[in-house]
């Protein structure tokens, strides 16, 4: 079992940054691909970005790409999610979670079997 805990989310003006933080416990995720979700009220949870087992690879949804960064301490057992030039089309609560498929990018919540509680990401503009 692993426990996952989002953290960093708050309110900004479209143009700023936050940095989004998920802490696991329990087990390592270091064998695991990570990955960032978001669910905006009223819409399905969407694919941000995820990142490899060792950190050398990333995919982003092409919403974010240019504007998050995904990176991950294994050391720390925490993944991160860096969001520069924020919209207001950002707006969500953001989720981190383990995929299940040890191979490839996964972009669908349902190849995903761990998640946090989420954290909530305001932007106004």
């Amino acid at each position: 079992q692993v426990q996952l805990v989002e953290s960093g989310g708050g309110s900004v003006q479209a143009g700023g940054s936050l940095r989004l933080s998920c802490a696991a416990s329990g087990r390592t995720i270091s064998n695991y691909v990570m990955g960032w979700f978001r669910q905006a009220p009223g819409k399905e949870r969407e694919f941000v970005a995820s990142i490899s087992q060792s950190g050398g690879a990333t995919y982003y949804a092409d919403s974010v790409k240019g504007r998050f960064t995904i990176s991950r301490d294994n050391a720390k057992n925490t993944v991160y999610l860096q969001m520069n030039s924020l919209k207001a089309e950002d707006t969500a609560v953001y989720y981190c979670a383990v995929q299940a498929r040890l191979m490839g990018f996964k972009t669908t919540p349902s190849h995903y079997d761990y998640w946090g509680q989420g954290t909530q990401v305001t932007v106004s503009s």
